[in-house]
């Protein structure tokens, strides 16, 4: 009787089962690989060091200040997906930083509690130029007493900039945290022609609001319609309640808390 050796394969199966199996596998298709991986990509923009994140639902990630590998570990530390190197950016995403106006650039903003998604809707509202209060942001996001909880959920944007929280201040006019600092929140707002120094000043002598005489009409003073108003017709208030003591109706396009 002949002996089988035991090198040899079993009787009936393939003689090189592994060059087989090798044969049989094949590469993941592109579509799917995008939907686990998000791509990186380094961009131009009013910040130095700007890196983006973005996946086949759009731009998921922004970091100002960091090299690559400091981006990648953020990115990975906050969603836990893979992230690999991109070509180019999202198309439009390289204007929208450019003006500040993000427009129809998509973002991938899944992961968020429904109170943050209000919070970063609300601060999204705010035109290029102008600013808000904290308070006016947690109004517009349905939560008028959750105020300290919306400086939070601002603190946690994924994609400052193009959702931007550097226009949300303090209601004494104060530029408040960000989460690239201080310095770069009021460069930011200069780089929009907003006048920081005029927002502290009246706001501590007790003016949050300006008023126009001529129209009886209340805004906060960066928006379009307050700069309009010329000095001798400009009067300030306190507050909303103390503007509709006096006879004022909020502006409708400001909308002031």
């Amino acid at each position: 009787m002949t002996r089988t050796d035991p090198a040899d394969p079993p009787t009936g199966r393939p003689a090189d089962l592994a060059a087989d199996l090798a044969g049989l596998a094949a590469d993941a298709p592109a579509a799917l690989l995008d939907r686990v991986a998000a791509r990186r990509v380094r961009v131009p923009g009013p910040l130095p060091g700007l890196h983006v994140a973005f996946t086949d639902h759009g731009v998921a990630f922004l970091r100002a200040g960091l090299d690559t590998e400091a981006f990648t570990a953020a990115f990975r530390e906050r969603f836990a997906r893979p992230l690999l190197p991109a070509e180019r950016p999202p198309a439009g995403l390289v204007p929208a930083l450019r003006t500040g106006r993000p427009g129809d650039v998509p973002l991938d903003l899944r992961g968020l509690s429904e109170f943050e998604a209000a919070v970063l809707r609300a601060a999204a509202a705010i035109p290029r130029g102008q600013t808000r209060p904290y308070a006016w942001v947690a109004r517009e996001a349905g939560h008028p007493r959750a105020v300290r909880a919306v400086g939070s959920a601002l603190g946690r944007n994924p994609v400052p900039l193009l959702i931007p929280c550097h226009r949300v201040t303090r209601s004494d006019g104060s530029a408040g945290g960000y989460v690239f600092g201080a310095d770069a929140k009021l460069a930011l707002l200069r780089g929009e022609d907003v006048d920081v120094t005029g927002l502290t000043g009246p706001a501590r002598r007790g003016a949050r609001l300006i008023g126009s005489d001529t129209t009886g009409i209340v805004c906060y003073p960066t928006c379009g319609d307050a700069r309009r108003i010329a000095p001798a017709h400009r009067r300030g208030f306190t507050d909303l309640t103390a503007a509709r003591a006096a006879g004022y109706r909020p502006c409708a396009r400001c909308r002031p808390v």
